[in-house]
């Protein structure tokens, strides 16, 4: 096994079971010391009194590797702080973040109540906002001090936020706005040497297994080489990118682009809009197929 990550620091959220476990056993084998979080919750994000995080903390170093526990809810702010400032205090800094906690509660968009949108959208999005902006004001404190770290950010979207997914409204639209969100910070912590991609993984777990039929779908295990190059230092000319792995294959997610224009010179005409938008429909790509549909 190579040491691709010798001496650097890591956290993975949701890392007590499926892809998350994954990448955590992963980072140690290439030699990286693991904060490994995890909440100890249900598929549907419910409390279970569980500690997988120690399960895989325990694997980490019977193999000989370094990792701590945590858990962390990594939606609330104070909580994703406390969690960077135990990867600096336990091991000396922080190098890469990779944002994988979540939970699904499916359901077609008219049957999703108030509080099932909200605890997905929490959980997802704001999981992954609050431990990137803990650990970004981190490394752009230690760049401003002379101190700039090759710092690597992975997040997790998926299929569903990228081309929808039928059954999933809160889902994919928690994943894509994790798409949106990589974009940005890429652009702007770049400056201080961090990196931002997101990965789009397809894979038997707790999550895919009610919605699917899994019976061909990959490993978790067989998406972490990919996050586990992505948070090396060797990675530093990528950033900005969602890269969907899905067994053998890596696809280059391509997102939204310009397409077709058309240009009235002037304020459009609503009368006019139809016959122009269609005829533009008609130049562009059919778009992708949504899942399930």
């Amino acid at each position: 096994m190579s040491r691709l990550l010798e001496g650097r620091v890591a956290i993975v959220t949701g890392a007590g079971r499926g892809i998350g476990r994954a990448h955590a056993l992963e980072l140690a084998r290439h030699g990286a010391a693991v904060v490994v979080n995890d909440y100890g919750v249900s598929l549907a994000g419910e409390g279970t009194g569980e500690s997988p995080a120690d399960e895989v903390v325990a694997e980490i170093e019977a193999a000989g590797g370094r990792a701590v526990a945590n858990g962390a809810d990594v939606a609330d702010f104070s909580q994703a702080a406390a969690m960077v400032q135990q990867a600096i205090e336990e091991y000396g800094g922080l190098d890469v973040l990779v944002n994988n906690a979540g939970f699904v509660r499916d359901r077609m968009l008219v049957n999703t109540s108030e509080e099932e949108w909200d605890a997905v959208i929490r959980v997802h999005l704001k999981g992954h906002f609050a431990p990137l902006r803990h650990a970004g004001a981190w490394w752009r404190a230690e760049a401003k001090e002379g101190r700039q770290r090759a710092a690597r950010v992975i997040n997790t979207s998926s299929g569903a936020g990228l081309q929808g997914s039928v059954g999933q409204a809160t889902y994919s639209a928690a994943k894509a706005g994790i798409a949106g969100l990589t974009l940005v910070a890429a652009q702007e912590l770049g400056r201080y040497g961090v990196t931002v991609n997101a990965i789009a993984p397809v894979a038997r777990t707790r999550m895919t297994e009610g919605a699917f039929d899994t019976s061909a779908m990959a490993l978790p295990e067989d998406n972490s080489p990919v996050v586990a190059w992505l948070a090396s230092e060797e990675a530093g000319d990528v950033t900005g990118r969602v890269i969907e792995i899905d067994g053998s294959r890596i696809t280059l997610e391509t997102g939204w682009r310009h397409g077709p224009i058309a240009d009235a010179g002037a304020r459009w005409e609503a009368g006019s809009v139809g016959a122009a938008l269609r005829g533009l429909i008609a130049e562009g790509p059919d778009p992708e197929p949504v899942y399930g549909a």
